[in-house]
């Protein structure tokens, strides 16, 4: 073995010109079993995840619509597919999903919100902060309130109130931001509380007479009182079960309120009234898929498509479907509580016409 003054295979080294001290492997102590990431690839990785989720459910929504709404058939659902356009498919999807999508949203935000600020008491040795918790630290706060107020837009009126604790989780707002004082503090706390107990009162009042509404009494008094307590931060030892819980849950709600959103039909439904002139007349309900100058082509609602020659087309109606037909007999303020925002401003607007006979005969 040579010396450190001798090169290599016996030639001797130069004088004076420094020897480099052998170089020493760098070995970073991991845990074993653990594999440490880096946190700027981490937030690449929940950012390409988040945005995925967001870009890709509304597209595969929109293709499991037209199939649903074919019954099933290849054949409808092609034609479909060359007849109704990407925009109107954009369209419908924005107009029935708009709710679905905002409430992902809203609940992803509040619970990551709550779980990121809960992050520091986790245990030693836990591998990764919660999903929910790395799309609240990596989303614009531009984009958190945008959910809200498409939420706020699209919700019924009956469950706007549950927008309060959330909005409290995903901002953490406490009470104790308000004042630092206890006596303002609590003023202020009674005084929102009593703007909104007046908001409410009339439509509490009449839930009470009907004696059948102790669904809406809860959803209007129970959500105010929530967000004075649900901001975090929470136990350490309840976070991680929390965390798997909650992405379950939100999944299965998801996927509960996205049945409904399927099954909703992408064209209008009608009622065509087909027959020979000063002849008998058959009422054809279903949607129209397409016209051109020699048939109108119907897709049924009870299934099957139908070619009606133009010619024999004497009217047709637009009627509501029975998800449309409201369900309860509380209003907020001239708003029924069955409607959105913007579904009450465009009733008083455009006030709902009165609903033609041949709608409520049967198919």
């Amino acid at each position: 073995m040579s010396s450190p003054d001798q090169g290599v295979a016996g030639v001797a080294w130069p004088a004076g010109v420094p020897v480099a001290a052998p170089a020493q492997p760098v070995v970073a102590e991991v845990e074993p079993g653990r594999v440490r990431w880096d946190p700027a690839e981490r937030r690449a990785r929940a950012s390409q995840s988040f945005w995925t989720a967001v870009v890709g459910v509304p597209a595969i929504f929109s293709v499991l619509r037209l199939g649903v709404e074919a019954g099933g058939e290849l054949q409808t659902t092609l034609l479909l597919v060359a007849n109704v356009g990407p925009v109107n498919l954009l369209a419908g999807f924005l107009t029935t999903a708009a709710r679905l999508l905002s409430t992902g949203l809203v609940a992803v935000f509040a619970l990551g919100a709550v779980l990121a600020v809960s992050a520091d008491r986790l245990p030693p040795g836990t591998r990764r902060r919660p999903l929910f918790a790395r799309w609240a630290d990596i989303t614009p706060a531009w984009v958190v309130l945008a959910s809200f107020l498409l939420a706020l837009l699209t919700w019924p009126l009956l469950y706007l109130p549950l927008l309060l604790p959330a909005f409290a989780a995903a901002f953490q707002l406490r009470p104790g931001r308000l004042h630092e004082r206890l006596v303002p503090r609590l003023l202020l706390i009674g005084a929102v509380l009593a703007g909104y107990g007046w908001l409410m009162l009339p439509t509490l009042r009449d839930a009470v007479q009907q004696g059948d509404e102790w669904l809406v009494l809860a959803l209007l008094v129970v959500p105010p009182l929530l967000a004075l307590f649900i901001a975090g931060p929470l136990p350490g030892l309840v976070i991680r079960p929390l965390a798997s819980v909650t992405e379950v849950a939100v999944l299965a709600m998801l996927v509960w309120a996205a049945l409904p959103v399927i099954s909703t039909p992408v064209l209008p439904l009608t009622v065509t009234t087909v027959g020979v002139e000063n002849g008998p007349t058959e009422d054809v309900r279903g949607h129209v898929v397409t016209t051109d100058d020699v048939n109108m082509v119907i897709l049924q609602e009870r299934g099957g498509v139908r070619y009606v020659p133009v010619d024999l087309v004497r009217a047709q109606v637009l009627c509501p479907s029975e998800e449309e037909l409201p369900r309860h007999r509380l209003r907020v303020h001239d708003f029924h509580v069955e409607d959105s925002l913007l579904e009450g401003l465009g009733r008083r607007v455009r006030p709902v016409h009165r609903i033609d006979a041949a709608c409520r005969a049967p198919g």
